[in-house]
């Protein structure tokens, strides 16, 4: 267990709440899942209920953030009556969401963000709240499982494609997505932190987010008793789009590398570091996919294409080059 000490006086002289008088918002970011939503949004209203005493919060209450141009989830959202607050951002990409509802959170203390195709398993967002409450950390990140909507490829499983990390609760973390992560937006505000524009389109600003928060001296640890379920749909679960996916990871943690340092010199530096590492994975990725294609072993041939797409994104990362993972159409 780590100790909070640095993190107390820290949200002490930020806050001009009472531990006993805390407010609490989840947050959901949507993009045209009606029926996502519609499956989720009774779920975190049980949570929240369940989460209304003995946390030190005021009853937590759900923000809809719907970035379809067309506000597609309105109907949906407001089906559920005051317990559900609606904001439409029609600006495209994840970045503008995750900052609207920054903004919308202005008056708010916790916020905890879950995607709109996953759900929370029983006593999620009080185990997230307990951890917090206990450890005294500035943030606290649970864990995703991915659940398949079709038999998942054996070859996929073999490379651990969809395979997520999972730590002792209560370890400290440097790095978080936000599919699963209680924030102290006290902490947030009082270094003035939003989320990165330059990565809207390709993903990873949720990285750069939480690795310049923890840079700054607040810590995020880990949460393993708040799982939440990432649903997966069939067009997710192919060969091309994890290898994809695995590319865009390389790319997006290059490009965060980068985006955390200033001066010519050390992005030089970095640069080189990060082309070396990346070579390193292709080349390792490559040999060892080889020896499973000679030795007839799907799982090392799975895993060595994995490592390889890794190193080639960061090698392009490294190159300067970004992969537009979540790019749209105009208007869409």
């Amino acid at each position: 267990m780590i100790s909070s000490e640095r993190n107390n006086s820290t949200i002490d002289s930020v806050s001009g709440n009472h531990a006993s008088n805390l407010s609490a918002v989840v947050a959901v970011l949507t993009y045209r899942r009606p029926d996502d939503l519609m499956e989720l949004l009774p779920e975190l209203l049980h949570h929240c209920r369940q989460a209304s005493v003995g946390y030190g919060i005021r009853p937590p209450t759900v923000l809809v953030v719907d970035n379809d141009p067309a506000g597609g989830a309105r109907e949906t959202a407001n089906r559920f009556g005051t317990g559900v607050t609606y904001v439409h951002e029609p600006t495209p990409g994840i970045v503008a969401a995750r900052n609207r509802a920054l903004a919308e959170s202005v008056d708010v203390d916790l916020l905890v963000f879950i995607d709109d195709d996953e759900r929370p398993t029983s006593d999620w967002l009080t185990a997230l709240l307990e951890t917090r409450r206990r450890t005294g950390a500035g943030g606290v990140v649970g864990p995703v499982v991915s659940a398949f909507a079709a038999p998942l490829d054996p070859w996929i499983a073999d490379g651990g494609f969809f395979d997520r990390r999972r730590l002792p609760t209560g370890t400290e973390v440097r790095v978080a997505a936000t599919n699963n992560l209680l924030l102290d937006l006290r902490l947030v505000r009082s270094i003035s932190l939003q989320f990165d524009e330059r990565f809207s389109a390709s993903g990873g600003s949720d990285s750069l987010f939480t690795r310049r928060y923890t840079g700054a001296g607040f810590t995020l640890v880990w949460c393993d008793e708040a799982v939440v379920t990432d649903v997966v749909p069939a067009e997710r679960a192919t060969r091309d789009w994890v290898i994809r996916r695995r590319y865009r990871i390389g790319n997006s943690w290059a490009r965060t590398e980068l985006a955390l340092i200033s001066g010519s010199a050390e992005t030089v530096r970095l640069r080189g570091a990060l082309l070396l590492a990346g070579a390193t994975r292709v080349a390792g990725g490559t040999a060892r996919a080889t020896l499973g294609v000679l030795g007839r072993s799907p799982r090392n041939r799975a895993h060595g294409i994995r490592i390889a797409a890794r190193g080639a994104g960061i090698v392009a990362g490294a190159f300067g080059r970004t992969y537009l993972e979540y790019r749209r159409p105009i208007g869409a």
